[in-house]
């Protein structure tokens, strides 16, 4: 174990392995991805996106300010996960779908280029477990005091963790590598044109600036930060799955993307079957003994604080 390791005591877990808990066949039938869950998946994200839009323009008022703002930074990440689910080439069965979505979708809503983020997440992958994991530096840190965490939360919300990450981002900017950035924002703008509201288009970037940081936060804690061991290769102690509620998937959870030690184990399950995956390996006992699966997003950060 790496002597930079925040490693908690393992839990007695047991030594029960995938192979034990899921056969060939039934992973065969979880991999297998189609176009029409992908697009639907896709389409989900879009309409909530439209939806949150509709919401503020139809009955402008503060209230629905809020509630539109709070659901495209939700919409913002799920489209992030897009990206990231087409980076695994595991969104749509058809190859040319997942690389077109992944470049003029999901990485232009969040300016990230699809195959830098392809060689950056695969890396993560890779070294899970390791001193080499790029993510790292994500969640080294935890767990965490609870006014240190209040501290990280506050600069989120503030917006000086978004305006420093837009700075980074055009400090030196590679203009094609922007084009599907800039096109996603001059047909989002076109639309809310077309709709007569075209000061609808800021509640995009409040969301990106003052809640996107803070609900990406809230994504690498659930997902490596309150995990049992990060530098153990085994995905039961370095990953954790968190169990979202209704609310918490329409928010801070989309495209189960909380399934994130499952999509560890098996990184070419479509997003749509990871909860099947999820289910089978729980009914099998696969986490019997471990502490990887937590319910609810509260609980989860309890799992971040440390006393002192």
């Amino acid at each position: 174990m790496s002597e930079t390791s925040t490693a908690r005591p393992h839990p007695v877990g047991n030594d029960r392995k995938l192979s034990d808990c899921v056969s060939r066949e039934e992973l065969r039938a979880l991999s297998r991805s189609t176009n029409w869950q992908g697009a639907l998946m896709l389409g989900g994200n879009i309409a909530l996106l439209a939806a949150a839009f509709a919401l503020a323009i139809v009955w402008p008022n503060p209230l629905t300010f809020l509630a539109a703002i709070l659901l495209i930074a939700g919409r913002q990440l799920g489209l992030s996960i897009v990206l990231h689910d087409c980076a695994h080439k595991a969104l749509f069965r058809t190859p040319w779908l997942n690389e077109f979505v992944g470049r003029w979708i999901g990485g232009a809503a969040v300016d990230v280029p699809l195959q830098l983020y392809r060689d950056y997440h695969l890396d993560h992958h890779r070294h899970a477990g390791t001193d080499q994991d790029p993510d790292q530096g994500l969640v080294k840190a935890y767990p965490v005091t609870r006014d240190s965490l209040r501290r990280k939360f506050t600069r989120d919300l503030t917006g000086q963790t978004g305006f420093k990450e837009m700075v980074m981002a055009w400090k030196a900017p590679d203009w094609r590598a922007k084009l599907p950035f800039l096109a996603f924002q001059l047909v989002l703008i076109i639309a809310l044109a077309a709709a007569g509201a075209v000061w609808a288009y800021a509640l995009w970037w409040v969301a990106r600036l003052f809640v996107y940081p803070a609900i990406m936060r809230l994504r690498n804690i659930g997902e490596h930060g309150v995990a049992i061991d990060r530098y153990d290769t085994e995905p039961r102690l370095n990953t954790h799955t968190t169990i979202a509620r209704w609310f918490e998937r329409l928010l801070v959870a989309p495209n189960n993307v909380n399934y994130h030690l499952e999509h560890h184990m098996f990184a070419a399950v479509p997003p749509y079957n990871l909860p099947r995956l999820h289910k089978l390996l729980a009914e099998r006992g696969y986490y019997e003994g471990h502490t990887c699966i937590t319910r609810g997003y509260p609980a989860m950060l309890e799992k971040a604080v440390r006393a002192g």
